[in-house]
């Protein structure tokens, strides 16, 4: 089949575009944009008359009454966006995700950047306030934020859990009645382990319109659930700091975990294995004797049970707060990483920026969510989202064991996310799943599918998107046989597929 003539779907075409392509031509459309806004909106007579008629000592005014509010202001909403989102809050209710991590702001050097802010304010006066938004940061302006009662008292004592697997790591801490807090003696239990972790890279960022290399830092929360060094976190947390491809770290980054007993003493971590699905990632530090955390049961949780999150919200400064609530909610389906979706459990202790990948643990101090999400924005308070700690635990059980999640059934295929109901019906083609690319010795390279094909269905059952793909494909197992019918120059035809273990 001629792929230039394929109905425009080509790499040369403009139709459709990889989600790559789209990924990396993206800053800048939001910078050519933003600039023609301003070569359209503000002439340049305009700008001169203001400038001129401005005097110094008026500039100084307008320097000093807009760079506090608009450098510490505008500037840490941008960094955090910087970041992409470790530490961006966006509105879960339009499906998007709020990823509790900490962008740690940083104050810019004045000099052309406050020129460029002065020029900004009053260009917003001429040409309308887009321009301080877009044009100089070369970023869109965020919107609205993704954002108990017992007299039981505790006696804490130490040693191992001698139940379940890997019971040796596990530290034991029975909560009994006496007369003090139960939230205290939680707080003194799951505190040590509940670590803080820091995220170092070195990003590109468009500053009006050029890109320069900039320092960035993130910082997030962990929980140690190994006494030799294994730490579990969110994916969301590190994941600036890795090669999307490989998920190894990239140059000039460094990922360092922080341990309450010592706080002044980073320690270097390594990724032992990551899985953006569940939003899941797990590290390894060169330590031993460490308090590592005691698993709940999140199957056996109930809604109105005391809920007690532990992380680092704001960062590392407030590292080991802790806030109370109870379960609020169970088995919510909450989009996760690119529009991945997972059954959570909804509480209303309070989950702020820094929580990500800290402890959400039950009145015994056990264990039952990781801390990963909220809703926030106008009329929304007390909405926050944990991993159950069932599924965590059987993640990060197979990431330390085989370095992926076992199990996973594969095709082997990438597709091309461009395909939508709009561009096939422009083009008179069925809807479905658009093949980009084949891997090589794939399952599906075996069975035959090509590049460019299109599949409508998966063993009988009608799919629309990759969302439907994903769904039905998960049904099975690696090993087992299924009957995919693609839509090939015209004609549809049915091949038959070995699903491979996803790795």
């Amino acid at each position: 089949m001629d792929e230039l003539n394929y109905n425009g779907f080509s790499n040369e075409g403009n139709e459709i575009n990889t989600f790559q392509q789209a990924n990396n031509a993206n800053s800048e459309n939001i910078v050519d944009s933003a600039a023609q806004n301003m070569s359209e909106n503000v002439n340049e007579s305009a700008v001169q008359n203001v400038l001129n008629n401005v005097s110094e000592n008026a500039a100084q005014d307008v320097f000093e009454n807009v760079i506090e509010n608009v450098t510490e202001g505008v500037n840490e909403r941008v960094i955090e966006n910087e970041k992409a989102y470790e530490g961006s809050p966006v509105d879960l209710r339009s499906a998007s995700y709020y990823s509790e991590s900490y962008t740690k702001p940083k104050k810019r050097k004045n000099g052309i950047l406050m020129q460029m802010i002065l020029v900004a304010v009053m260009s917003s006066i001429l040409g309308g306030s887009i321009v301080g938004g877009f044009f100089i940061f070369g970023v869109p302006a965020l919107g609205p934020s993704v954002q108990s009662i017992f007299k039981n008292n505790t006696n804490v004592q130490g040693g191992l859990d001698n139940t379940g697997e890997n019971s040796d790591f596990y530290r034991k801490v029975v909560i009994e009645n006496s007369d003090s807090s139960v939230v205290v003696a939680i707080a003194e239990k799951v505190g040590p382990s509940v670590v803080g972790i820091s995220v170092k890279s070195t990003a590109t960022i468009s500053d009006f319109w050029f890109f320069t290399p900039r320092d960035t830092e993130s910082q997030g929360s962990g929980i140690i659930i190994r006494s030799d060094g294994y730490i579990m976190t969110n994916y969301h947390v590190i994941e600036s700091a890795l090669n999307g491809r490989t998920n190894t770290l990239i140059p000039n980054a460094k990922i360092e975990v922080i341990l309450p007993s010592d706080p002044d003493t980073p320690y270097p971590a390594t990724v032992v294995g990551t899985d953006s699905k569940t939003d899941l990632a797990v590290l390894k530090i060169e330590a031993n004797n460490l308090p590592a955390i005691e698993f709940g049961d999140s199957d056996k949780i109930r809604v109105g049970e005391l809920a007690v999150a532990i992380g680092n919200p704001g960062g590392l400064e407030y590292m080991g707060s802790v806030t109370v609530g109870v379960i609020s909610g169970l088995n919510r389906t909450i989009p996760i990483t690119d529009g991945k979706e997972l059954k959570l459990i909804q509480t209303d202790a309070s989950i702020n920026p820094g929580n990500s990948g800290g402890a959400l643990v039950n009145s015994e101090g056990k264990l039952i969510g990781v801390n990963t999400a909220k809703i926030g924005g106008d009329g929304y308070e007390g909405l926050g989202f944990a991993i159950p700690v069932n599924k965590a635990k059987e993640i990060t059980d197979s990431l330390i064991e085989y370095k992926y999640v076992r199990g996973r059934p594969s095709i082997g295929i990438q597709i091309n996310s461009g395909y939508t109901k709009e561009i096939a019906d422009r083009y008179g083609l069925p809807e479905g799943v658009l093949v980009y690319n084949v891997e090589i010795f794939s399952a599906a390279y075996k069975a035959g599918i090509q590049k460019d094909d299109i599949i409508t269905e998966f063993n009988g059952v009608r799919v629309k998107n990759y969302d439907e793909l994903e769904e039905q494909k998960n049904k099975f197992k690696p090993g087992d046989k299924v009957k995919l019918k693609i839509h090939r120059d015209g004609k549809d035809i049915t091949v038959e597929v070995t699903l491979d273990e996803q790795k």
